[in-house]
């Protein structure tokens, strides 16, 4: 599947569900296409989030999108912003015409506009005392259950991953609390009233070491420095655990993105590159 095609497919079935149930879309606008495709379905303050390349890796990709709802719910309830379900459409899951989504009200915001790692690592800690507390059913080992899920993605490279799967297995301690599981700024949006939550699809109930590796590893801030400015406790050792979890998983992320989106080939195959050069020295 084109990445045109897989993003139309998504329009489409976002826009005829919506009609179905008395919201006209007379000019919807795709705010993302990745790993799901967002639409706005423009004029109305809608935005449906259609599984993209998470319904390839992630089967019934329902069951993420359900949990997402429900640590939504969750902090809704804690008063932490965070993007809200639609009360303007059923918030799902449904799948209609082959594709998957949920609905969520559409927040004004300003993506041009840089987070300082101070404040992200702020809000962070307050997320994570928030969830602190929710005893929702989640998954307990999320990021290396979508290594497994995406060895076929892989090809001759898989059973090097499922190596580092099984050693990694072992170092990640059980327990821990519900975590927001792809903590970075990509998925916070910069509003006029603070920063708004979004995008909870990837939660699992882990060590908060994993929500501060994601942050120190994204390129959309200085890691470090927001590491450094986390206010709450953490185990340095546990944190570097779980970025080499966190690159295992991105191995299987950028594979399975160049079905859909074969652009991306040659930056997914230059990563793995190095991945593969790391274990071998």
């Amino acid at each position: 599947m084109t990445a045109c095609s897989g993003m139309e497919q998504a329009i489409r079935a976002a826009v005829s569900y919506a009609a179905a149930h008395g919201i006209h879309s007379t000019e919807p606008a795709v705010l993302k296409n990745g790993s799901n495709v967002l639409v706005h379905l423009r004029p109305s303050p809608v935005v449906a989030r259609v599984a993209g390349t998470t319904g390839l890796v992630r089967r019934p990709v329902v069951d993420w999108f359900a949990r997402e709802l429900s640590i939504v719910d969750h902090l809704i309830g804690h008063g932490v912003p965070v993007v809200s379900p639609s009360a303007e459409l059923p918030r799902g899951p449904v799948v209609h015409d082959g594709q998957t989504m949920t609905f969520w009200t559409y927040v004004p915001h300003d993506p041009g506009v840089a987070i300082k790692p101070a404040d992200f690592a702020a809000a962070l800690a307050d997320l994570h005392r928030a969830l602190a507390d929710c005893s929702a059913p989640l998954p307990t080992a999320g990021p290396l259950d979508d290594v497994l899920l995406g060895l076929p993605f892989v090809g001759e490279h898989a059973e090097a991953l499922r190596t580092e799967h099984a050693r990694l297995s072992a170092l990640l301690p059980s327990g821990g609390q519900a975590l927001h599981g792809d903590a970075h700024p990509g998925n916070v949006l910069v509003t006029a009233a603070g920063l708004v939550w979004n995008d909870f699809e990837d939660t699992w109930r882990g060590p908060v070491e994993w929500d501060l590796a994601v942050m120190r590893r994204t390129k959309l801030l200085d890691g470090e420095a927001a590491l450094a400015a986390y206010p709450g406790h953490f185990d340095p050792e546990l944190v570097e655990v779980c970025r080499e979890i966190r690159w295992s998983q991105v191995q299987i992320w950028m594979q399975a993105s160049t079905r859909r989106l074969p652009a991306r080939r040659a930056e997914a195959d230059a990563e793995l590159a190095r991945w593969l050069a790391a274990r071998n020295p």
